[in-house]
């Protein structure tokens, strides 16, 4: 069943071929006026504009009159935490009454708040939650996305969280990406023992991970006061043995050596990047590993926005993520993370959609599949309500113009 839309007022990010956008390339947003546009399945089979359309709208089982609307890539979103249970709004109010971090921890808050919750939750029960925030998601444009582990914290926790993200790539219709992060921080029982924690990641968790294929990648968070670069590397070189990639949190508090020990072992991203120096920016720079940013959880902690146009100046390739997570971003909004990419990261209306398309499935190695408007890509994309240009959707970050959004070329939203 094929899909002909006509009179498309702007076709955004249409790309011949894909490739990883770099410094000034994020600036170039390459778009079609009055366009057409034509699916037939789950794929993308033609565009161009209105003037070489060879066909009629009754040649197609479905016509689409996009007068005055645009049609863009779906959001792909490439750091998430969704498979968590529960909330923690009373420690969001306990941070607004002026408590620290370490007081919210000392009351049993924090990761280790989520840790406990995910491991008295089951896993038909966790799935469910889980579930239903990724429906969420892809209603907000999210047309393939990166979900983590890590609140589980032991072996069993940290399997099981595995497990519903294979269930929710089984069960799903979007593109998912796994992470192993079982080094999020140090449990409770290992608080004087973090060798035997990660021991115990290295030899009991990751040789399971492996044998059931668990993840796609490994992800440590590389932290002053949680794994340090020599921790970090360790974890990454066992990780693998097992055929895993890097992704890593990497300068969200300090300098910790994160974006360092990233490029030195081949990472797909670092992600985070509150706290950077020259080095760290000139290091990312030369490297391919993407810079991954997160502006709603600075927002959401109030700490100093991720430094985007020094980064871009500097030549990096960076991408936009979520950060959807209970603690820090208990918000998987990709519409307002490009909008606040641009408030108060500076970046350009066509540098955050670059980082929040094509650049965000580098991220997560989906480039030949999602993240740009290209014949035989997968038909996952947003139609937008009537606006006015392309800067308009960051410009009005506290209106919905999404009209409907299409996945694997049908709609999931009417």
């Amino acid at each position: 069943m094929a899909t002909l839309f006509t009179n498309i007022h702007t076709l955004v990010n249409i790309r011949e071929n894909a490739a990883l956008l770099r410094g000034k390339e994020l600036s170039y947003l390459p778009s079609i006026e009055n366009a057409f546009l034509i699916v037939e399945g789950d794929r993308i089979v033609a565009y161009g504009p209105m003037s070489e359309l060879k066909f009629k709208p009754s040649d197609f089982a479905f016509h689409i009159n996009a007068k005055g609307k645009m049609v863009l890539p779906s959001w792909c979103d490439s750091h998430t935490h969704i498979v968590f249970a529960g909330s923690r709004e009373n420690e969001f109010v306990d941070k607004i009454k002026g408590l620290s971090y370490a007081e919210i921890a000392a009351k049993g808050g924090g990761i280790l708040n989520s840790a406990r919750k995910l491991n008295e939750t089951s896993e038909d029960e966790l799935f469910n939650q889980s579930y239903a925030r990724l429906q969420d998601l892809i209603k907000l444009g999210t047309g393939a996305i990166e979900i983590k582990s890590g609140y589980g914290l032991t072996k069993e926790g940290e399997l099981k969280m595995l497990r519903v993200i294979r269930r929710l790539k089984q069960t799903s219709s979007l593109p998912i990406k796994a992470s192993f992060l079982g080094a999020h921080t140090i449990p409770l029982d290992y608080k004087e023992n973090k060798e035997g924690y990660i021991e115990l990641i290295i030899n009991e968790m990751l040789p399971i991970i492996g044998q059931e294929g668990l993840a796609d990648y490994i992800d440590v968070f590389c932290e002053t006061g949680f794994y340090t670069p020599e921790d970090t590397e360790r974890i990454i070189k066992a990780g693998k043995q097992y055929g895993l990639k890097a992704k890593i949190h990497a300068n969200q508090l300090n300098l910790s050596g994160g974006v360092q020990v990233g490029v030195k072992m081949g990472a797909i991203s670092v992600d985070h990047l509150e706290t950077m120096d020259e080095d760290a920016i000139q290091t990312l720079a030369a490297s391919s590993t993407i810079g991954t940013l997160l502006p709603t959880a600075a927002f959401f902690l109030r700490m100093p926005f991720q430094p985007a146009r020094q980064l871009i100046d500097a030549n990096c390739a960076i991408a936009l993520a979520s950060d959807f997570n209970p603690g820090s971003s208990p918000s998987g909004n990709m519409n307002l993370v490009v909008a606040m990419s641009c408030i108060q990261m500076r970046m350009l209306p066509e540098e955050a959609i670059n980082a929040a398309t094509i650049n965000g499935a580098f991220a997560m190695e989906l480039e030949n599949e999602v993240g740009s408007i290209t014949v035989g890509k997968k038909a996952n994309f947003i139609l937008t309500k009537p606006v006015p240009s392309i800067a308009y959707l960051p410009y009005a970050f506290g209106s919905n113009l999404i009209e409907r959004v299409m996945l694997n070329g049908e709609w999931v939203n009417s």
